[in-house]
């Protein structure tokens, strides 16, 4: 191994990362073409509302009413610009997406490592690659550490291949085979770590001259957008129908066919739900977005739908409860205890000097761990001016941690260059069959690793050894190790964790800690975030020993699995959802790849986490932090309840417009709406149920509800009946305003301009008392949403134009109304909703007098 000290690397600066980005452009392989506006507006063309909008403005041609044509054609721009800029949001939400979603990659810049997005690497870069990293550029490999490369990708060997320092002279060459000194982009890294100098970038790569996409959004058919395109076909199949008998009722009872045709388009204009789509598409983009600013990345849309029904959350104890801030509290050496700060500089107790010179030699010389790290602080405060830490040894060999033995060791050269001493540290029970010791010794430690972890601290066992300088051993057992004491470190509880498992009980959600600690420590910490049934602890052992039959019954009742190895996880996930649970699951290392496979919602962890964990989940958390995931599920059950509140008002709203577009034809009346009076009213409908609604805050009791089956639909039996019903009220008021306006005397003009201006009025109503189906709308207008009030002004404001400005009036086919006139459909408006209003006050009456009694 060719070895580098890390802290000499300064890496580019930020100059220079700024000049070389705008030379050479960003590390990505060249993407998709972008939606252009002309792109979008072609989509537009194609689409039937807009071919029914050409079609019914072609016959006010042919039927000598050109500027009815020339106005009602004109509208097609203005919903060309409403489509444009919703499809430039969801564009610019799933680019903030995509951006996100980068492979990270530990760079040093300016002297100092950080991790930055995959796409930021630039040639010169200096990058860390450890186990179950992605490499984000094809680079030159400076030093590597039992590094070991899966590049199958590239070559389809499915053997990972052995990686070497550069000698500097070695040429580039072909991927594939070992003691190769080069890197690709797009390889992953299978174990060992090394320090890389990026030498080519997206197109340039190897995966970039064979035009091999790595990453791509996929947009899955998802359940919600089968549902909906049923939806969708049923409701066309049912407007075409009552297009043609429309026509044809119309031809035959007035034999005026023209007439009868623009009769059956206002008809189908009116019926057609195209907005489904473009609702389902918007809220699930933007929902995304939105989650990813609480920290959560959206990889699979399906995730969204399933992470309101999720019913387990299993996550990790380290860096998702706790802090994954160690700091060493105390340790145990010579039959003594000491309480300590590695955080502090104070100097620790003669007894325990060996016991931590030996716990510093057993870290990597530039480690990732947070124990390692916490250890490694010794050799900055006094204890670095002791002669017990050796700054100028250097290290010849490393034992890694494997799955059979949980320790690791370094072999160190002495300073006479004679002999070779050997530092270990791991699990206690694994340090403890290093050094062979007497039962009666095994059960006196084992005693005080019990006591450490009760009180909530990890424990490692520490052990040296030496050895003559031969050939060193393939393994770590062929050491004659001594044991030299334990050490606990302290990993704090995230502050807001509490709250949050609260949380997650009011909403029928099950918290389900796995942890490799001991059960004692995870119990500790069980008990500080309110974890329920802490007492009942399954670990990885216990685990190995359990039938599927067995595991299946207990699995139920307990919620911390201790010891637990990444490998357990699959099987802890299979048997949970073999009970019915829909369960979350977070993972941050290789081997928890098929556990986030196999989970329902599959949960990577976003700093700690590896790229090949990042690309099994279907959501990353960017923080590591629980209360982010439970922040998850809050956006998810808010998402998909105001998808259903924006599904349920557009089939409320058809109802009235289909049916006083029909009744008149069939019944011999005047028709009240004509293709104009459709626009207008999609002008209000369309960015009412993808504006308003997905930006409604979530409901109160969001969060105090059982997770919602995920047999159940979107639109349900009894959220169709409520849409229906709203529907056919407004429709009945509607009617009963235009009939009374005709008996009234108003004429043909006065009674459609009653009945439209209703209408308008009760569309603006089923929007406010849609926006919550639980609180009255009393309740609603303390409820922040900018969005409903631009649209409710904006719509006033409009009708207000077309009812009193005369030459609008007239090409509407409208009459002035009087001041009583507009209060009737005021009043009308409201009294369509009220039955609505009414439901809701006596539910909630109801739950909260169902409430009373239980408590």
């Amino acid at each position: 191994m060719h070895e580098i000290d890390v802290d000499s690397i300064k890496g580019l600066s930020d100059s220079d990362v700024s000049l070389k980005l705008k030379t050479e452009g960003y590390n990505e392989l060249p993407s998709a073409k972008k939606h252009s506006v002309f792109s979008t507006a072609f989509d537009v063309i194609k689409e039937p509302i807009f071919l029914l909008l050409v079609a019914s403005g072609s016959l006010y041609f042919i039927l000598g009413d050109v500027t009815e044509g020339i106005v009602l054609l004109s509208f097609v721009f203005v919903i060309i610009g409403i489509t444009v800029y919703q499809e430039t949001k969801t564009e610019h939400a799933l680019e903030a997406l995509k951006n996100l979603s980068s492979p990270r990659a530990l760079v040093i810049r300016n002297g100092f490592q950080k991790r930055i997005p995959g796409r930021e690497v630039t040639v010169g870069d200096v990058l860390i690659l450890s186990e179950g990293d992605r490499v984000p550029a094809d680079s030159t490999v400076l030093t590597s550490n039992n590094l070991l490369v899966d590049e199958s990708l590239l070559t389809g060997e499915s053997v990972p291949v052995r990686k070497i320092a550069w000698n500097g002279e070695q040429l580039i060459a072909r991927p594939g085979g070992d003691d190769q000194p080069f890197v690709c982009s797009g390889t992953l890294v299978i174990a060992g770590q090394a320090i890389v100098e990026v030498r080519a970038i997206g197109a340039k790569t190897e995966m970039g001259k064979i035009g091999t996409v790595l990453q791509t959004v996929q947009r899955d058919e998802t359940r919600l957008k089968r549902e909906i395109s049923t939806m969708v076909r049923s409701s066309a199949f049912v407007g075409l129908a009552l297009c043609a008998i429309v026509i044809i009722v119309y031809g035959l009872t007035r034999l005026n066919w023209i007439e009868g045709i623009l009769a059956g388009i206002t008809l189908a204009m009116a019926i057609l739900p195209e907005e489904f789509p473009v609702v389902l598409t918007i809220f699930l983009a933007l929902g995304a977005w939105r989650m990813s600013r609480k920290n959560v990345l959206t990889r699979q849309m399906n995730a969204i739908e399933t992470l309101g029904g999720a019913t387990v959350l299993c996550v990790d104890k380290t860096g998702t409860l706790t802090q994954n801030k160690m700091s060493v509290r105390r340790v145990y050496a010579n039959g003594k205890t000491c309480e300590l700060d590695s955080l502090s500089s104070q100097m620790p107790p003669d007894f325990c000097h060996e016991l931590i010179e030996f716990s510093v030699l057993a870290c990597k010389s530039d480690p990732f761990d947070p124990m390692e790290k916490a250890l490694k602080l010794f050799a900055q405060g006094d204890f670095a001016k002791t002669e017990h830490i050796h700054s100028s040894w250097e290290i010849v060999q490393e034992y890694p941690l494997s799955q059979k033995l949980l320790a690791m060791s370094n072999a160190w050269v002495s300073p006479d260059g004679k002999d070779y001493i050997i530092a270990s540290k791991g699990a206690p029970e694994a340090i403890m069959n290093l050094c062979h010791l007497e039962p009666g010794r095994i059960v006196e430690l084992s005693k005080q690793v019990q006591l450490m972890a009760g009180n909530g601290l990890r424990v490692l066992g520490v052990a040296k050894a030496s050895f003559k300088k031969t050939d060193l051993p393939k393994e770590q057992h062929d050491f004659g190790f001594s044991f030299l004491g334990l050490v606990g470190f302290e990993d704090p509880v995230r502050p807001n964790v509490a709250g949050a498992v609260e949380e997650c009980y009011a909403a029928g959600i099950r918290v389900v800690m796995i942890t490799g600690d001991y059960p004692l420590t995870a119990q500790n910490i069980g008990r500080q975030i309110g974890l329920k049934s802490v007492e009942n602890c399954i670990t990885g052992p216990e685990l190995d020993g359990m039938s599927d039959e067995q595991l299946k019954g207990r699995i139920r009742e307990v919620n911390i699995f201790a010891r637990v190895v990444p490998e357990q996880k699959l099987r802890i996930v299979t048997t949970l959802k073999a009970t019915g649970e829909i369960v979350a699951m977070t993972g941050d290392g290789v081997n928890d790849a098929p556990a986030l496979k196999s989970a329902d919602i599959g949960i990577a962890m976003g700093e700690r986490g590896t790229d090949v964990a990042r690309e099994s989940a279907s959501l990353v958390l960017l923080d590591d932090d629980f209360t982010s995931i439970v922040g998850g599920v809050k956006m998810g059950r808010r998402i998909f309840d105001n998808l259903k509140k924006a599904i349920a008002y557009i089939f409320a709203i058809h109802v009235p417009i289909a049916g006083i577009s029909v009744i008149p034809v069939l019944l011999g009346w005047p028709l009240i709406l004509l293709p104009v009076h459709i626009v207008f009213l999609e002008l209000v409908i369309d960015p009412a149920c993808s504006v308003v609604f997905e930006s409604e805050p979530e409901e109160k009791q969001v969060m105090k509800r059982k997770p919602r089956s995920m047999d159940k639909r979107l639109f349900d039996r009894s959220a169709a009946v409520l849409s229906l019903v709203q529907g056919f009220v407004v429709l009945a008021i509607v009617v009963a305003v235009f009939v009374s306006s005709l008996n009234r005397g108003l004429g043909e003009d006065g009674a459609r301009t009653m009945g439209f201006a209703t209408i308008v009025l009760a569309n603006l109503a089923l929007i406010l008392t849609n926006r919550s189906w639980t609180h009255t709308i009393f309740g609603t207008f303390r409820i922040r949403n900018n969005s409903f009030w631009w649209i409710l002004v904006g719509a006033l404001l409009a009708l207000g134009l077309v009812l009193y400005v005369p030459q609008l009036r007239g090409f509407f086919q409208f009459s002035a109304l009087q001041p009583i006139d507009l209060l009737i459909c005021v009043v009308a408006a409201v009294a369509s909703i009220a039955w609505f209003e009414t439901y809701k006050a006596i539910k909630n009456t109801a739950t909260r007098t169902k409430n009373e009694r239980l408590f």
